[in-house]
């Protein structure tokens, strides 16, 4: 098998893209098998920033809540306004919104990296780029935070909302009960709920081979999204949000490497040779 191909799962041979596998000035950034230590490394640094960047953003309650005011008379003015319908519904059944809050503390770490461990295994020359993408999309978020302060229904006055976590005193949000200190209540723009489990649905349904796991990648934001208006943890325009920063996320790593994260070949290609290194006939 050449270098210029990579065999799938199936079984069948798919062209590798040319410009994401060749190097030199001008070009795509080649691919290159990825090193445990450097990846946990990288990903535990990078959430600690992450997280020490978003929970640094000035609690701007006043205006946050003003942002949350406007955001809720827009989704009036477009019709969509029915996450207050959706909390009340989902709080009236407590075997529901408890198990919905959990899913919102758990899964949404859980998920990310058990994709990111499945691609670093069966898909390491994609493996750079989607993380790239993932990475961009979160960075792209905190600059959310920081020009848009905005609160999440659950906060908003008039008991419009039911904080679901204070009501049934579940461990669901670290904005709320007696996590509310350790992070930033007014940072609900953009929600990286849809953000990450976006990027992990759309991974498992490109790359992934069984079915079921592509139904399963589908499904997984589109629960996600119920879940996050279910607790009152976000608006839809959040998830709109998150969703845009995926898109940059992606576009960015499209520009890094050349192609679409998913297009690139599953394996890393060997480095071509030089001519004095080629084997003789």
């Amino acid at each position: 098998m050449s270098d210029s191909t990579v065999t799938e799962p199936e079984g069948r041979e798919q062209p590798a893209d040319p410009r994401a596998v060749t190097g030199g000035r001008g070009q795509a950034r080649r691919p290159r098998r990825p090193r445990l230590w450097f990846e946990i490394l990288l990903i535990a640094v990078s959430y600690w920033t992450y997280s020490a960047i978003r929970n640094a953003v000035p609690e701007q309650r006043v205006q946050a809540l003003s942002n949350a005011e406007d955001i809720w008379r827009l989704e009036h003015r477009l019709g969509i306004a029915v996450e207050q319908t959706v909390n009340h519904a989902a709080n009236s059944v407590t075997w529901l919104i408890i198990g919905m809050n959990y899913y919102y503390a758990t899964l949404h770490f859980v998920i990310t990296v058990g994709v990111l461990v499945w691609l670093y295994q069966w898909h390491p020359g994609r493996y750079a780029a989607t993380r790239l993408a993932l990475f961009a999309t979160t960075g792209v978020a905190l600059a959310g935070y920081y020009l848009f302060p905005l609160a999440p229904p659950r906060l908003m006055g008039g008991g419009r909302f039911v904080d679901t976590v204070m009501r049934h005193h579940t461990w669901g949000s670290m904005a709320s009960g007696d996590l509310k200190h350790m992070s930033n209540q007014y940072a609900a723009m953009p929600s990286m709920h849809i953000g990450w489990s976006l990027w992990c649905g759309l991974t498992l349904f490109a790359l992934a081979s069984l079915p079921w796991v592509r139904v399963l990648g589908l499904l997984y934001p589109a629960l996600t999204l119920l879940v996050i208006v279910a607790t009152a943890n976000h608006f839809w325009l959040d998830a709109v949000g998150g969703v845009l920063c995926l898109a940059l996320g992606l576009t960015l790593a499209r520009l890094w490497y050349g192609s679409l994260p998913y297009a690139l070949p599953r394996r890393v290609p060997a480095p071509a040779l030089e001519p004095a290194q080629a084997p003789s006939a």
